[in-house]
């Protein structure tokens, strides 16, 4: 942590953002398998349509996945990987609720840096 002048401590804000790696081809051409991405934490509320986000699996709670958010249904987000075949999605699991909803991608860093 920073210290001032006076030697007490600053507080640093906690940054929002973290790394995630896609496993899988649900994501193909946009994301492949062991792409690395940036990402930044955010509400259901702060999504919007077409963008790629990362959401826990309403069905498996703890699991994690990257999914673009298609539109709005029942109350959540209906979400669909851009492989529809290779992908477990809204068809599958229903609606994300806001509450499931962690992160939205920023970029690709590894291996070809690219903004979503």
């Amino acid at each position: 942590m920073p210290a001032r002048p006076d030697g007490s401590l600053v507080p640093v804000p906690r940054i929002p953002l973290h790394l995630a790696r896609v496993e899988g081809g649900s994501m193909a051409p946009t994301l492949a398998d062991g792409d690395r991405l940036l990402c930044r934490r955010v509400e259901g509320a702060d999504v919007r349509p077409g963008q790629v986000i990362v959401v826990e699996r309403p069905d498996r709670r703890g699991l994690l996945v990257v999914k673009r958010a298609l539109h709005r249904d029942r109350g959540g987000w209906w979400v669909e990987g851009d492989n529809g075949e290779h992908s477990h999605d809204s068809w599958v699991f229903g609606p994300v609720a806001d509450g499931l909803v962690r992160s939205r991608v920023l970029l690709r860093v590894w291996p070809r840096p690219r903004a979503l």
